[in-house]
């Protein structure tokens, strides 16, 4: 069945409202220009924010490159069609051509710096994870001996990427390199053909805690998302996708009573915790969700499934609690020790608009609103999920564990923040979406990214 078409709301149709979008977006974009100004006064005089074009890790580096052509060709595409087909493609077909939009936004984005350097030779330098397959071959020797390599200074330490994330994301790469997908080309094609899939499942999380309208409303939104350009490639794309079903799964769960969704979610909130140890604050937004749908059935099951994950790896001899505490110790003896807490508690929030766009910064403006004044309709039930995802980056933000690099960091929470886009007025989508599309293919044109 097709979707009817959608009227107009007349609660996001006023033009004070609008007015109030555009200021949001322009406070957004003078906290980036402020990032950047005082990043560049720090680096320059004191060198200790390690980064060379702050707030980003990346460096000034105007280019185009084979992508060039159709990053463009599908962000007019998306811009001039996508909240057409969003409104009347039947939800079955939205699906997949969410996640197909998605990656070929993404491909293309990853494709300016060339396939060599946008794909295939990101995961392969001294920081990742395919450096040290080789040391995989007796996988359950390996966890066992896994803290004692995450100092800095103890014999053989892991590189910064292996040494910060629990042992499920090198495992991700030594599995795909033991059924012969191994090197960096199918890294980051697992990565962003995977990543994409997170467009997906905030779609279904809203379809069942708002209603389809609102996710087909978003849709656009999340195809075009600024975010893809550190989807691809890097490995926090993939985490995404994994917290982002996790969380899509217990909405299910949630809404309709699906034992098998709810037992599914716990399981893969278990692996997001054994990807990412700041991913555990997912459990805000799944917090959020159960707000939402007024019901705490899903849990039992659901933390049957998130045992799982950590059992296994219990086993297996790595102790996590050990890990994040041996982490923490690296963390301050490198640059995390060296990068003042002062810029970036407020610079990181810069690297999230540039992540989820000025768009999503109007979107949020309208959060607040909807969650005390309409709560019980889909606008608010959105919002309130929004709220939690945006609640979980705050905590991630001052946690102090996160300074810079968020820009990959963070696409996990960032997928949410985009939702928000549904609550703008119909009017100006297309212009909100232009901007989306415009972030997005500046930075990538004038920026080489370091992920």
């Amino acid at each position: 069945m097709q979707a009817p078409r959608t009227a107009r709301p007349t609660t996001a149709s006023d033009s004070g409202g609008t007015r109030r979008d555009l200021l949001a977006a322009a406070v957004a974009a003078a906290l980036v220009a402020t990032a950047v100004l005082v990043g560049r006064y720090i680096e320059d005089h004191y060198g200790t924010l390690h980064v060379n074009w702050p707030p980003l890790y990346a460096r000034w580096y105007p280019h185009m490159g084979p992508g060039t052509p159709a990053a463009v060709c599908v962000a007019v595409l998306v811009v001039a069609y996508g909240p057409v087909v969003a409104a009347r493609l039947r939800w079955r077909l939205l699906l997949p051509a969410v996640w197909g939009a998605s990656a070929a936004w993404t491909f293309s984005l990853a494709l300016v710096d060339g396939w060599q350097q946008g794909v295939a030779g990101r995961l392969t330098t001294p920081y990742e994870y395919l450096t040290v397959i080789g040391r995989f071959g007796d996988v359950g020797a390996t966890l066992r001996d896994f803290t004692r390599h995450i100092l800095l200074h103890s014999p053989g330490h892991w590189p910064p990427h292996v040494a910060g994330h629990p042992p499920a994301a090198t495992l991700t790469f030594v599995g795909l390199d033991r059924i012969g997908l191994g090197g960096g080309a199918w890294a980051g094609v697992w990565c962003v053909t995977v990543g994409c899939t997170a467009a997906v499942a905030v779609l279904v999380a809203v379809r069942a805690l708002a209603d389809e309208r609102t996710a087909r409303r978003a849709a656009p939104f999340l195809v075009l998302a600024p975010g893809a350009v550190w989807v691809g490639t890097s490995a926090d794309g993939y985490f995404a996708a994994v917290a982002a079903w996790s969380l899509a799964l217990l909405a299910v769960a949630a809404t309709r009573g699906s034992r098998t969704a709810a037992l599914g979610s716990g399981l893969l909130f278990g692996l997001t915790c054994y990807l990412s140890y700041g991913l555990t604050l997912i459990a805000v937004v799944g917090a959020a969700v159960l707000v939402v749908a007024r019901t705490a059935r899903p849990l039992p099951l659901f933390l049957v499934g998130a045992a799982v994950v950590p059992v296994a790896f219990t086993l297996a001899g790595f102790n996590w609690w050990e890990a994040y505490r041996l982490l923490t110790e690296r963390y301050y003896e490198g640059a995390g020790g060296v990068r003042p807490y002062g810029y970036w508690v407020w610079a990181n929030l810069a690297c999230t608009v540039l992540i989820v766009g000025l768009a999503t910064a109007a979107g949020l403006r309208r959060v607040p609103g909807r969650v005390l004044r309409a709560r019980g309709e889909p606008a608010g039930r959105l919002a309130t999920v929004v709220l939690g995802a945006a609640l979980a980056l705050l905590a991630a933000d001052l946690s102090g564990m996160s300074k810079a690099e968020t820009e990959r960091i963070w696409l996990p929470f960032g997928v949410w923040l985009l939702a928000a886009t549904a609550l703008l007025p119909e009017r100006w989508r297309r212009g909100w979406l232009t901007a989306q599309a415009v972030l997005a293919l500046l930075v990538n044109h004038l920026l080489f990214t370091g992920w």
